[in-house]
């Protein structure tokens, strides 16, 4: 399929697929006996792992991590116990900015009713 038709299947923008395939996190076929375009065709499978992608990013992975993962995840290299480690520590990085993100929302609130209250 090509990029247009990859896009609609995955709900991505075409801008946002050719980022990912010059990132590094897929890429597309070119016909080498085609010397009029430069169109690149997509594998089926590769919807499934742009879903990957999308929902790695949703859970809060970047780019660079999701790349080493898939590269990892898709070549066997990762033991089920390390796919557990790698997720367990996303985890932890996680609580740990909702309790960052908790004492901020305590610091304004706190300057709500500072402000209500006249002392600033």
């Amino acid at each position: 399929m090509l990029i247009n038709e990859l896009s609609k299947r995955t709900g991505l923008s075409i801008h946002t697929l050719r980022y990912y395939e010059n990132y590094g996190l897929f890429n597309g076929i070119t016909d080498e006996k085609v010397k009029t375009n430069n169109y690149k065709q997509y594998d089926e499978v590769l919807v499934e792992k742009i879903e990957l992608i999308k929902e790695a990013k949703e859970i809060g992975f970047t780019l660079s991590e999701i790349k080493t993962l898939l590269e990892s995840w898709y070549s066997k290299k990762l033991s089920v116990e390390k796919k557990v480690e790698v997720l367990e520590l996303k985890i932890k990085e996680i609580d740990g900015k909702i309790k960052q993100l908790k004492q901020v929302r305590k610091f304004l609130v706190e300057g709500i009713a500072d402000v209500k209250n006249g002392d600033c």
